[in-house]
């Protein structure tokens, strides 16, 4: 639906993604909550299932075949989870956590579930159903997933949401992380801050939330020669080295 932008002129609204009849197992604790993402996810095209602790929804998951988890990781039950007994199951289905921690890597590395993304409380409806839709459509171009993924010194290991350096482990927040896995993978290619932005946070962000985002996964990364993130004034950024930049 059309709506006035500030300055008086009509704009469009971009339109939020879309299921396909994908069946999501929702685990929520907070009826409210549970009543927002079943209804809203319903209408926007998904089946819902409802688990209201996360040692139930462990259980469903190894007695059925989601394709999707939304799992509200501020459960009381949560940090307990890698010690429940679950069925011997082939499938891991992609988890999406709604959680308020600042670091992925501590959401339930032992589970062994498939891949995963974080959105920070409160959240907005329109980026949990875009990192929905990109959870939904598998393991990016590129490596295997269970693989380590690398340039010259730099090394992203996805199995454990974690990156290096050299010898020297990054403190990545889940942000950062998305961000250099993109570069990554991407290596030697300017990527746009709209397609930077749609991938970290499912959609465009403006301002100076890219620059900042850019700069601080940047101080982390370039402490050692040679540097590897580059800016294309007017164009975006890349990374690689710049002696042999394509």
């Amino acid at each position: 639906m059309p709506s006035s932008s500030p300055n008086g002129t009509i704009s469009e609204r971009p339109a939020l993604a879309r299921g396909a009849g994908q069946h999501v197992l929702v685990v929520a604790g907070e009826p409210d909550l549970a009543e927002l993402l079943s209804t809203t996810l319903e209408l926007a095209g998904y089946r819902i299932s409802l688990a209201d602790t996360g040692t139930e929804a462990v259980l469903r998951a190894g007695r059925h075949r989601y394709d999707l988890v939304v799992l509200d990781a501020t459960l009381p039950d949560v940090p307990s989870l890698g010690r429940v007994r679950r069925p011997p199951a082939a499938h891991r289905p992609p988890v999406l956590f709604l959680t308020e921690y600042d670091s992925l890597n501590r959401l339930l590395p032992e589970l062994g579930l498939g891949e995963k993304d974080y959105v920070t409380k409160p959240f907005r409806v329109a980026e949990v159903l875009a990192r929905m839709q990109v959870l939904l459509r598998g393991p990016h171009p590129g490596p295997r997933r269970d693989a380590a993924l690398a340039y010259g010194d730099l090394a992203l290991d996805d199995a454990r949401c974690q990156a290096r350096r050299g010898g020297r482990a990054l403190d990545l927040t889940p942000a950062e992380y998305r961000l250099l896995r993109h570069l990554l993978v991407n290596s030697h290619r300017v990527l746009s801050k709209e397609q930077i932005g749609r991938y970290v946070w499912g959609d465009f962000r403006g301002g100076n939330a890219i620059e900042q985002l850019v700069s601080r996964l940047r101080r982390k990364v370039d402490q050692e020669e040679p540097a590897l993130i580059h800016t294309r004034r007017g164009f975006g950024y890349w990374l690689g080295r710049a002696d042999v930049e394509a």
